[in-house]
């Protein structure tokens, strides 16, 4: 009687002292994931933009002169960026009006002379960095860009007179090093004007291409 229950003992004993260990081994295996990915940071050597605050661009491109068609038209622009979102832009620009329509269709009548065909405006506008991102041309390179609204006032000179001008417009500027960056346009100069017979709003589309150089 005595053995069984010395043997009853041993046992409730023994099993006291295995069953915290086999608890923690348990839970361990329930804390352990299935599966442990191994994710490694992808190195790559990002463009840097200068630190400087100015740019000087010098842009070529197509001008719509309305009613008078879609002509070259080439100039510069100076830049100042206040913030990292926000930059100010001066512009001139300079185009030559085609023929209009009515002259085409009646050979030797003419609506200008050849002084007045001249386009010529300057404007200052505000820009502002809507989505700034970066382009991946390969796995190891990467590129700074911006895509930007522009909106500002100005002057053009065209058909002898002075016209008070509004632009509006959106770029696209990508950085191809530290200090160069190429960068398109696509902006309305809006006036009024008079030539044709009637006094109207014309809207002219200007798309440009251009380098931007940081200083």
């Amino acid at each position: 009687m005595e053995d069984r229950i010395c043997s009853l003992l041993l046992i409730l004993g023994l099993a006291a002292l295995y069953q915290p260990v086999h608890a923690a081994e348990a839970e361990e295996q329930e804390l352990k994931p299935v599966i442990q990915p191994e994710v490694s940071r992808r190195e790559f050597q990002e463009s840097r933009i200068d630190t400087e605050d100015f740019e000087i661009t010098g842009f070529i491109g197509l001008l719509s002169i309305e009613d008078f068609g879609t002509n070259p038209v080439y100039g510069a622009k100076f830049g100042y960026h206040v913030t990292e979102e926000l930059f100010i832009e001066a512009a001139i620009g300079q185009s030559e009006a085609g023929q209009t329509s009515f002259e085409t269709l009646v050979p030797g009548t003419s609506l200008l002379s050849d002084e007045e065909r001249k386009f010529r405006y300057y404007n200052v506008s505000v820009g502002f960095n809507l989505l700034p991102g970066e382009v991946f041309p390969t796995r190891d390179v990467t590129y700074n860009s911006d895509l930007y609204l522009l909106a500002g006032v100005g002057n053009t000179r065209f058909a002898g007179a002075d016209r008070f001008t509004l632009n509006f417009g959106i770029g696209y500027r990508f950085y191809a090093t530290d200090y160069l960056a190429i960068k398109t346009d696509f902006q309305d100069l809006i006036y009024n004007i008079d030539v044709t017979g009637e006094n109207k709003t014309t809207h002219n589309l200007q798309f440009t291409l251009g380098a931007a150089y940081f200083f």
